[in-house]
């Protein structure tokens, strides 16, 4: 079995910091801010063994780019991730409820012009 290393871009940890942030200091539920958090680094780690694994994502865009995702064990989250070699790049957390696919392909346009 190949192990990988996760690296998560700043721009990921900073989605994951703003949903974290809002559960804290928006809602005041601190146990919900931790428990999303230990969720993130479980999925960080299970990608680090099952990341060549799981299918590229639908989105023509985003299979064009080489992206898979993976969810979250126990909550809405998601991570969006390209394999480079033995490197996976987490590129992108979201919310499953949100149009994740076409926001990150326009994000991908928007870097390619």
């Amino acid at each position: 079995m190949d192990s990988y290393n996760v690296i998560i871009a700043p721009k990921a940890l900073s989605q994951l910091d703003s949903y974290i942030s809002y559960l804290q200091y928006t809602l005041l539920n601190e146990q919900a801010a931790r428990n999303i958090w230990e969720d993130a680094v479980e999925t960080m780690n299970q990608l680090s063994v099952t990341a060549g694994s799981l299918r590229l994502c639908a989105h023509p865009q985003l299979k064009k780019h080489g992206y898979h995702s993976i969810s979250f064990k126990r909550h809405r989250y998601m991570m969006l991730y390209r394999i480079n070699g033995a490197t996976v790049y987490v590129d992108a957390i979201y919310h499953q409820l949100q149009d994740y696919e076409n926001t990150f392909a326009a994000e991908l346009d928007a870097g390619d012009s």
